[in-house]
């Protein structure tokens, strides 16, 4: 271990390091990114994106004083890069914008920071949801996109607050109160000493002191949410507990059998080309009564009704069989309880005294062999998408609410879309147009 690198090499001859020389380089950003690369492609797919209203929210424009904005398509472009590549960190996205050449030639010399980018990244919901359905909609214009059998799954993703922040009605009354005292007394020391030396700290100490009183307060109005759910449900409502973290999160059962707080992400996925065509995040655990509200969204934002719904047993409910049955959709699904049926010697297919007219078809429907060849389909379609997001990092929230959730679930969605596109070559078709 005491032998010098000199010694050790002997008589081998080996290139070493030399980094005192000077030398003179001519290359630009471009030249650095190999032609080939992904980020090229991803500059050009958000380059033909209509992002009319991020531009118009600018106040900087020509003829008025003030510093130039960053371009939204770069803050666009290093969001979608970076979902593609799992980065979901704007502190590491923004580091990475100073040292990785596909980064710094998304950027071409503008600078961003890590706040910047985690606004950028749940500021615009509605606009990527926007994006998602227009891009499905061109698709469906061009023949490509039938939306004839859907499939809709749900996963539970890990929400933005610990376990130990659930409370009791009791609790977080007295949390409120002390929140309160505390956003008082530091408004008092503010009023006795406004001109100190440590006025921005004051500032943030309020800022921090305000924002945890405004989520107790959410927590306090969800807890009433979650109390008379459950009175209607005829459950016990003394033992709900929200968390003061995230008010939105519920403690939820997951895949490992244990339970965490968490959001619930429901993705509706076209079976033939397996882009995802509908998202939402809920607060609650289960997938029962999750199926109309999306398959009801997702005709009003095509104006097309599919012809065969398909979902598991936990999104099978009365209503929302007979719901989409009266549209014209067939669901396929397993029927509650189908196996136990049948080792009891039941018939689970025969109608039930409380079955509508609707549900009982759809019960005979799926004793039938064709019904079940045609779910055999579902996981294919509706696991597909839930996987490949929770390989790209989609298993803990960054975010806080249902809200800010929901808009990191859509740059997944976007990213998912956008490599299911161009490996079907329908990404020309969209930058087309």
């Amino acid at each position: 271990m005491n032998k010098t690198n000199r010694s050790q090499r002997g008589n081998a001859r080996v290139n070493r390091p030399e980094r005192t020389q000077v030398e003179m380089q001519f290359l630009s950003l471009d030249q650095w990114l190999d032609k080939e690369h992904r980020v090229r492609i991803v500059w050009d797919y958000v380059d033909s994106l209509d992002l009319s209203e991020l531009y118009q929210s600018i106040q900087a424009v020509d003829g008025k004083v003030g510093r130039n904005a960053v371009d939204p398509a770069i803050l666009f472009a290093l969001w979608l890069a970076a979902t593609l590549e799992g980065i979901s960190s704007a502190r590491r996205l923004a580091e990475l914008t100073t040292r990785d050449i596909p980064y710094m030639w998304l950027c071409g010399g503008v600078s961003v920071n890590y706040h910047l980018l985690s606004d950028f990244r749940v500021n615009h919901g509605e606009l990527l949801e926007r994006l998602m359905i227009d891009s499905i909609a061109v698709l469906m214009h061009q023949k490509l996109v039938t939306l004839d059998t859907l499939a809709q799954d749900g996963m539970r993703v890990r929400a933005s607050a610990g376990t130990d922040t659930f409370r009791r009605e009791e609790s977080l009354q007295q949390a409120h109160r002390q929140a309160s005292e505390h956003l008082e007394k530091l408004k008092a020391e503010h009023e006795a000493d406004p001109g100190g030396e440590n006025r921005r700290k004051q500032a943030a100490q309020q800022r921090a002191a305000r924002e945890r009183k405004e989520r107790i307060e959410q927590a306090q109005e969800e807890l009433q949410k979650l109390q008379q759910s459950r009175q209607k449900l005829k459950r016990e409502s003394e033992s709900c507990r929200v968390s003061t973290t995230d008010p939105e999160a519920r403690r939820t059962k997951m895949g490992h059998g244990g339970f965490q707080p968490a959001l619930n992400v429901q993705f509706v996925t076209d079976a033939d080309t397996r882009l995802i065509v509908g998202v939402d995040v809920t607060s609650t655990p289960s997938d029962s009564g999750q199926m109309d509200p999306m398959r009801c969204r997702v005709g009003e934002n095509y104006g097309t009704v599919p012809s065969s719904y398909l979902i598991d047993g936990g999104y099978v409910t009365i209503d929302d069989i007979t719901a989409a049955e009266q549209s014209g959709t067939q669901v396929y699904a397993p029927l509650p309880n189908e196996k136990k049926q049948l080792q009891s010697g039941n018939d689970p297919y025969a109608p039930k005294a409380r079955d509508s007219e609707q549900m009982s078809a759809f019960r005979a429907r799926m004793g039938t062999p064709e019904a079940k060849e045609v779910y055999k389909q579902r996981p294919s379609i509706a696991e597909f998408p839930n996987a490949d997001c929770r390989n790209r990092g989609l298993h803990q929230f960054r975010v806080r609410g249902c809200v800010k959730a929901k808009a990191q679930t859509l740059w997944h969605v976007l990213a998912f879309n956008f490599l299911r596109m161009k490996h079907l070559n329908f990404l020309e078709t969209i930058m087309s147009v």
